[in-house]
């Protein structure tokens, strides 16, 4: 299979930059490396698999947060964003599919869930989730949202989903109270669980942890993508404080001896 590479216009000083997609071409690149992640590496089946791309119907709806490297021309990370409005616009967030949020979303305040979340395996490894979350930061100061909504795919182990392991992983403080508890729509089915943890926890749901975001009860299975999903609530204002310092800097100079940007 071919990368799909968009070369970007403008000079960058940066060896990364963050921003939101602003043409075909961005989101159907973005769409290609969330195939590869996504159906080659955790053997989600996807709808559009033909085509080697991974978009739903949600999609037209959602902001495209990029991380992009301007050495390699190409994407190293992304997100994809379904802030309040866009929800009101399609009817529903995405997670609602799979949870009743109906607890959740009886809060007062307004929503942004992000989703599809990953990076190249090529830079797996701090700069490019620091730099996306940095951005993210951005973007819901800017918007005034109140809450981050997610899900965080935990894929399983050669015996099964370790669904008792995860949650012994995970501290009192990161699990919502009782009455913010979701409900999943399909759970894990008993005999697909199983004991030894296998997995451990992926980065992403490490780093939502740090943050001090929320898990909210029992995951739910997605058979589609070969993983089951921890339903994640985030002040925002958690988020803020953590990273704005980080997008409020200039523009920051390539350190070429550690091949990633200066942070």
């Amino acid at each position: 299979m071919k990368t799909i590479h968009v070369e970007m216009p403008q000079p960058n000083t940066k060896r990364f930059s963050s921003f939101i997609a602003d043409s075909e071409a961005m989101i159907k690149a973005a769409q290609e490396l969330r195939y590869r992640v996504f159906a080659r590496e955790m053997g989600a089946r996807l709808k559009s698999a033909s085509e080697e791309l991974d978009y739903d119907e949600i999609d037209p709806y959602c902001d495209h947060l990029i991380v992009y490297d301007h050495l390699k021309n190409k994407i190293a990370g992304y997100t994809r964003l379904l802030n309040h409005e866009q929800a009101q616009a399609l009817g529903r967030f995405y997670s609602q599919h799979e949870f009743d949020l109906s607890r959740i979303l009886a809060l007062p305040g307004r929503f942004l869930e992000i989703g599809r979340t990953c990076v190249d395996p090529d830079y797996r490894g701090g700069a490019v989730l620091t730099t996306l979350w940095s951005a993210l930061a951005q973007y819901a100061i800017e918007g005034g949202y109140q809450y981050l909504l997610g899900c965080a795919s935990i894929t399983p182990g050669p015996s099964g989903y370790a669904v008792d392991a995860v949650f012994r992983h995970i501290e009192t403080r990161n699990m919502a109270p009782m009455t913010l508890k979701t409900t999943p729509i399909i759970p894990v089915p008993e005999h697909l669980r199983c004991q030894r943890d296998e997995s451990g926890i992926p980065p992403l749901l490490k780093s939502y942890l740090r943050i001090g975001a929320l898990v909210c009860g029992e995951p739910y299975w997605d058979e589609d993508f070969n993983c089951m999903d921890l339903l994640i609530l985030l002040p925002l204002e958690q988020l803020e404080q953590r990273y704005s310092k980080h997008y409020l800097k200039e523009n920051q100079p390539i350190d070429e001896s550690k091949n990633s940007v200066v942070l």
